[in-house]
């Protein structure tokens, strides 16, 4: 069980969560019973309970009685959960429990498959929006708001309803915490210019391109992110 400081049903709580939102544990999938859970964890069955109940106030795991219940994995996750990531992932952020490099990996282990998917899934109309939005991105006054209309468009031309809330508060922390407008002109017109690779080639269709195109501008991002975050 993880050691982070918190009474044991938060932090089996907060390991469930964690495999819920990332994919581990699919929408309807059954977890194990509370006995399973209790030894795996290696805690009592009330505490296991206890963590149970959390996840279903927020609306992550239903519970069902009788000879037949159990408790599964929320069908859609609930549009609050965005909220309370940004909140979680900003605490760890000003505590130093999550470095600019963890959140920028996310990013990349997120959005380097989605772009890809992208290419694979993308619609007439979903093209149109990610090209209205390549004309558009380029904000002096708020660049990283400009540029994140476009990330946020990709992962939704994935296809994979998941990808969306669990990418936005990535860059929620990181314009709040690491880059507001730091970042000089030149950057953004790279920026610029490396989202239109990653738009021709999900134009293209091509799945491999789109994934390299858009690992390579994320490489890029890392190196600002991380000169930035050390003159903080």
């Amino acid at each position: 069980m993880t050691t982070t400081a918190g009474p044991a049903y938060q932090q089996i709580a907060d390991a469930l969560r964690e495999r819920i939102l990332t994919g581990q544990l699919s929408p309807g999938e059954r977890l194990p019973k509370e006995e399973e859970l209790a030894r795996g964890f290696g805690v009592s069955r009330s505490t296991v309970r206890e963590a149970l109940r959390a996840l279903a106030t927020q609306r992550l795991v239903v519970t069902t009685r009788g000879v037949t219940g159990g408790t599964a994995v929320a069908d859609q996750i609930p549009p609050d959960v965005s909220h309370s990531l940004i909140e979680w992932l900003e605490w760890s952020a000003i505590a130093d429990q999550i470095s600019v490099s963890e959140l920028l990996q996310a990013r990349e282990m997120l959005e380097v498959p989605a772009s890809g998917l992208a290419a694979a899934n993308r619609t007439p109309d979903q093209l149109e929006r990610l090209a209205a939005a390549l004309e558009t991105e380029i904000s002096p006054s708020r660049p990283f708001e400009s540029t994140r209309r476009f990330h946020l468009l990709v992962v939704e031309t994935s296809g994979n309803r998941l990808l969306e809330p669990l990418t936005r508060p990535l860059f929620v922390v990181l314009q709040d915490r690491f880059l507001r407008d730091l970042a000089p002109a030149s950057f953004w017109m790279r920026v610029d210019e490396e989202h239109r690779l990653i738009y021709d080639a999900i134009a293209a269709g091509d799945r491999l391109a789109a994934e390299y195109e858009m690992r390579e501008h994320l490489q890029h991002l890392r190196r600002m992110y991380e000169q930035i975050d050390r003159h903080r």
